[in-house]
């Protein structure tokens, strides 16, 4: 396996998700199938409220990358659209429970199944699909895809109550954030990956490599997140803006910001974090500490970084329309915040 490098300098005009769409669409109709078919219960209230989330404007990333890496391995079978609806389901899931726990009310621009529902029929709903993502791993019958998606469940619920204890905790250490991502974020974008190596019968070495892309894409995914919280604005994100500042969570940001302030910023983002500073001016000040200090650019650094690592990753298989789509994927990731 010989190595090719590629590099992410931000400056490469408008890199998109359109050559994997593109790439994978054939199988993401099917993929699309199994979603809404397995979605459906004779409890109406389920897929009404799975579809409005399932059907609201998501860009299917991480299925998508699970078929994409089946590409790249010239994988010949259908094994790989069961998983990728499992996957969706997993995180679907995920963003159900996520709503309540943070009391959302916007994701992707529209209002939240908590919102309209409850948190109640949410968090049922949830359970619900969890159930089907379970069933479908199953009927794949391997035990190694059961392991992979089971362990990154159970890691994204580790990640999620570690990050629900670090909640308002201004002195929380960078290590322990990028745990936190690794754990909520960047499992699933690990799996997703990972598993097409394991239908495609492929080696180990090629399984790690798909690893170690999707977890470096995922954790770069996070951290565009976390700057384009305070320097984006509610349409391009698809939620409120400043909605980590109010909900009191301790990003990378906030992180680097508090490390390098002085005195009184220091005191400024311990109040803040606390909700004692919520206010449009509270959100515009923080805003100008991340910038002054430069936390905003060297979180942008970081997700360049973890970009940087996931396309090495791809650097041993050869030159194909899935590498080139799956490479500019992770630059889309990064892109993002620009």
């Amino acid at each position: 396996m010989s190595a090719t490098l590629h590099r992410i300098d931000g400056t490469s005009a408008s890199p998109s998700l359109d050559p994997m769409v593109r790439l994978v669409a054939h199988d993401m109709n099917a993929v699309n199938s199994v979603i809404l078919e397995r979605m459906q219960s004779d409890i109406p209230l389920i897929p009404e409220l799975a579809g409005h989330l399932i059907a609201g404007g998501g860009k299917r990333m991480r299925p998508m990358l699970t078929l994409a890496c089946a590409k790249l391995l010239d994988y010949p079978g259908t094994r790989h659209h069961k998983l990728a609806a499992a996957v969706e389901f997993i995180h679907t899931a995920t963003l159900l429970h996520d709503d309540v726990v943070d009391g959302s009310d916007l994701r992707r621009g529209r209002r939240t199944a908590n919102i309209i529902w409850g948190n109640p029929a949410s968090v049922l709903v949830g359970d619900f699909l969890f159930s089907r993502s379970f069933e479908l791993m199953v009927e794949d019958g391997s035990l190694k895809v059961l392991r992979i998606l089971s362990n990154a469940s159970a890691v994204i619920a580790e990640g999620e109550v570690n990050q629900l204890t670090a909640q308002r905790q201004v002195n929380t250490t960078e290590e322990r954030y990028l745990d936190i991502i690794g754990a909520k974020t960047a499992s699933l974008f690990a799996a997703a990956c990972r598993i097409a190596a394991v239908v495609a019968e492929r080696p180990e070495a090629e399984e790690q490599a798909l690893d170690a892309y999707g977890r470096n894409l995922g954790i770069a995914f996070q951290l565009v997140d976390d700057a384009i919280d305070y320097a984006s604005d509610a349409a391009t994100m698809g939620k409120g803006v400043g909605d980590d500042f109010r909900d009191g969570k301790v990003t990378l940001p906030v992180i680097l910001a508090h490390a390098r302030g002085s005195a009184e910023d220091k005191a400024f983002w311990r109040d803040a974090m606390m909700g004692h500073r919520v206010s449009d001016e509270d959100l515009a000040h923080a805003t100008r500490l991340l910038r002054d200090t430069g936390a905003l650019e060297d979180t942008l650094a970081h997700a360049r970084h973890y970009g940087q690592r996931a396309i090495d990753a791809l650097g041993g298989f050869g030159p194909s329309a899935a590498k080139a789509a799956l490479t500019e994927a992770v630059a889309f990731a990064v892109a993002r915040a620009y």
